[in-house]
């Protein structure tokens, strides 16, 4: 154990995300990743929860993302910030397990109206925001989802970003910006950009939904 680790042995509220993580990263201490587990579980829990659509699959993705740090933590370059790497890890083992599943999951968050921008989600935010829906409902709506997430894969990265903090982990416009550092006007005309070519490419799946079926 580091010197710095025998004398913070019992006051670990006091080490930032990233000393927590490079000093379990040179030591092993088991107690440094616990204490990043229980910062961030709940949060990181959630987001899959809304992202995946599904309490059961969240839990094992959730298992699966605090493995992949433990192996990963190498990678983890000093200077970088870990509550956004976090979100990587969790993103990309989400996507995996769908393909792994061959499922697409409908999304279900809970409605959250910021402002009259955010009325005006369209397509996109009434599938994001729909209540009471099973994740299985329709095969169209799995198309549907699926569809969303190549469209936002496809994405620069910096529309994603924004998308990611604002719908999946439902940070507020000031929390993005500070998240993002950037300017607020950026994260909504940045948002403005990517829901708009979203609600283009799910208007576009609903005319071919609408053409199989007459």
């Amino acid at each position: 154990m580091s010197s710095r680790a025998i004398e913070s042995n019992i006051g670990l509220n006091a080490w930032t995300d990233e000393e927590l993580l490079l000093e379990y990263r040179s030591t092993g201490d088991r107690k440094m990743f616990n204490e990043l587990v229980s910062r961030f579980e709940g949060e990181l829990y959630g987001y899959l929860r809304r992202y995946l659509g599904d309490s059961h699959d969240a839990d094992d993705v959730f298992q699966q993302t605090w493995l992949q740090i433990h192996l990963k933590c190498e990678k983890f370059e000093p200077g970088r910030k870990v509550r956004p790497w976090l979100y990587t890890v969790a993103t990309n083992q989400a996507i995996d397990f769908q393909r792994r599943n061959k499922k697409h999951i409908m999304l279900s968050l809970n409605k959250r109206v910021r402002d009259t921008t955010e009325n005006d989600a369209g397509p996109f935010g009434e599938m994001i925001e729909g209540e009471g829906k099973s994740p299985y409902v329709h095969a169209e709506e799995k198309e549907r989802c699926e569809l969303l997430h190549k469209a936002i894969a496809r994405m620069r990265k910096e529309i994603r970003d924004v998308i990611r903090l604002v719908y999946f982990e439902r940070l507020k416009y000031r929390e993005a910006a500070d998240e993002l550092n950037i300017p607020v006007g950026t994260v909504k005309s940045r948002l403005h950009s990517g829901i708009g070519k979203l609600n283009e490419t799910l208007s576009r799946e609903d005319k071919k939904i609408m053409s199989r079926a007459t």
